[in-house]
């Protein structure tokens, strides 16, 4: 893969078509891994393989006229947000066509200790959009952590604070997650 520095080089120069054919390059591989993780809780005939996913992303990410990437965190945090909002859409559109099937994801025992191993995909979403509105920044840490799978120190630099306030919002983030999903379930 590409170091931080090319990635954001070809980031800044995304208009130009060589610029983009490289970028694509540089970056396939760890949008692979994303989408990969998105799916890996999924039902196992789910319509979107990796590869789909992967390419329903990057087309919606390069076709961002207006975005202003500041580094490879940036466009990855944005990258699995975009894949994020494609399973929720998807899973409504599923929803909506057979109103009993629910979308399910699991969740790693890393990411929530003592959380069930499957999540319904638009509980996730409410619950993720509720903790949006209450705590913006907290929001936006679990989408860096467990969508884009960052690290505490690369998801410390876009929200602009220190890795030891990652850590603390981030176990505060879960354990408000972990309650809001089993108030969903009970």
């Amino acid at each position: 893969m590409a170091d931080d520095a090319d990635i954001t080089g070809l980031l800044v120069a995304v208009g130009d078509v060589a610029a983009r054919d490289r970028l694509a390059e540089a970056v396939y591989a760890e949008l692979r891994r994303l989408a990969r993780r998105h799916l890996r809780g999924e039902r196992p005939e789910h319509s979107l393989t990796p590869t789909a996913l992967v390419h329903e992303a990057y087309l919606k990410l390069v076709d961002q006229r207006r975005a202003r990437w500041q580094n490879r965190a940036h466009f990855f945090a944005i990258a699995a947000h975009v894949m994020r909002r494609i399973l929720v859409d998807h899973a409504r559109a599923r929803a909506a066509a057979k109103r009993d099937a629910r979308a399910t994801i699991a969740l790693d025992e890393a990411t929530v200790a003592t959380a069930p191993t499957d999540i319904d995909l638009l509980a996730l979403d409410a619950a993720l959009d509720k903790l949006g509105r209450l705590d913006p920044r907290q929001g936006r840490l679990v989408e860096l952590r467990f969508f884009a799978g960052l690290t505490v120190e690369e998801t410390a630099t876009p929200l602009g604070v220190a890795p030891i306030t990652v850590h603390r919002d981030w176990a505060l983030a879960r354990a408000w997650l972990f309650r809001e999903l089993q108030r969903r379930v009970s």
